[in-house]
């Protein structure tokens, strides 16, 4: 496959000159499944692995192939995977924290251009979702787009527009119906040659069925939502990246129930702009806009300048954020884990005098 139609441009030429003087080959990872990968070059698809320089030398999820990556590769003489020398420095990266007790970061996708953060008109519409959504994809260095999806099932749709417009500030919104086509044409406009989008949102808005539309041909199976709370099944089960026909590149992703956020300080005031402007006029620097005097926050909650619930959203995510920063210190994990031990103590000492 032509490398220009995957999004390769003098960018990733020049990036990947000191490979070329090797004689490796360029490629761009198009699925993952574990650590095998689909690769695309200009000879066609293949298959790969990691070669051993790479593996040696990572030192997290992060430094691994991802779908969306532009990779160096050894190809084999014969017959086998090709190995997967380098990944060339990202130019975007969507991540989250990876689920368990270990910190970790994980690559959802990589190079996108713009993200199109979905949710639908109908029980699963929650502006609280969407707002970690485009924390994330703002401290990515991709563009969000909110896509409501499912007009054909909404009879308030202005009204479900004008709300996510108060929380996705300075974000292009489109409502649609990925299953009559309806507003499609606004999407269009995104999916230029070499413009790779990725998808985001939970399970049952209408990713997979946007995507077959988009195709033109049913590559993702789609399953019906119950009624009661519109939640889905997870149809898509790994990360992919398709070529449209009409031009750009689609990374479809598994629906997520949970996105924790991982490292997402820019991101996060991108999104309440509205609120760190308020905070610049604080009388104090490190004001918490609880009870400190002189506090523009409150003062503009007070004033209903300044939503309440948007406010207790974003101290919700700021103290998450400094959660998943002090789980990648040891220092500061330590010192959290003294501290609960102590209030234990405390606890077991007060029940054995009761």
């Amino acid at each position: 496959m032509d490398l220009h139609v995957l999004g390769w441009n003098s960018r990733w030429r020049d990036l990947f000159e000191p490979y070329a003087q090797d004689n490796l080959t360029p490629g761009r990872v198009v699925a993952e499944h574990r650590d095998a990968y689909r690769l695309e070059t200009e000879a066609g698809e293949r298959t790969g692995a990691l070669g051993g320089r790479l593996r040696h030398h990572a030192e997290r999820r992060l430094d691994l192939p991802a779908v969306g990556d532009f990779v160096s590769l050894r190809l084999p003489a014969g017959e086998g995977p090709a190995l997967v020398d380098a990944v060339l420095p990202r130019q975007t990266v969507f991540v989250r924290r990876a689920a368990g007790d270990r910190p970790d970061d994980q690559v959802i996708a990589a190079n996108i251009d713009f993200v199109f953060v979905m949710t639908a008109l109908d029980h699963d519409m929650n502006l609280r979702r969407v707002e970690r959504y485009l924390a994330a994809v703002w401290e990515s260095g991709a563009s969000p787009v909110v896509l409501l999806n499912k007009t054909d099932l909404c009879d308030e749709v202005d009204g479900k527009i004008a709300q996510i417009h108060r929380v996705a500030l300075g974000v292009n919104v489109h409502a649609i119906s990925a299953l009559t086509a309806d507003g499609l044409e606004a999407v269009q406009r995104y999916l230029k040659t070499g413009s790779t989008i990725g998808f985001v949102g939970s399970s049952g808005v209408g990713k997979s069925t946007l995507l077959n539309r988009l195709l033109g041909r049913d590559v993702q199976t789609t399953a019906a939502v119950r009624s009661h709370d519109s939640r889905g099944r997870h149809t898509t089960t790994h990360r992919e990246l398709f070529v449209l026909p009409q031009g750009g590149l689609v990374i479809d992703t598994p629906g997520m129930r949970e996105f924790h956020l991982s490292n997402a300080d820019d991101g996060l005031g991108a999104v309440f702009v509205d609120i760190e402007a308020l905070a610049a006029d604080c009388r104090f620097a490190d004001c918490a806009h609880r009870q400190e005097p002189g506090c523009a926050v409150r003062a503009a909650v007070d004033r209903r300048e300044l939503d309440a619930v948007r406010l207790s959203a974003y101290e919700k995510l700021l103290k998450e954020l400094r959660y998943e920063k002090s789980r990648d210190d040891p220092s500061a994990a330590f010192e959290r884990k003294r501290q609960g031990r102590i209030a234990s103590k405390a606890i077991k000492r007060m029940k054995a005098g009761d």
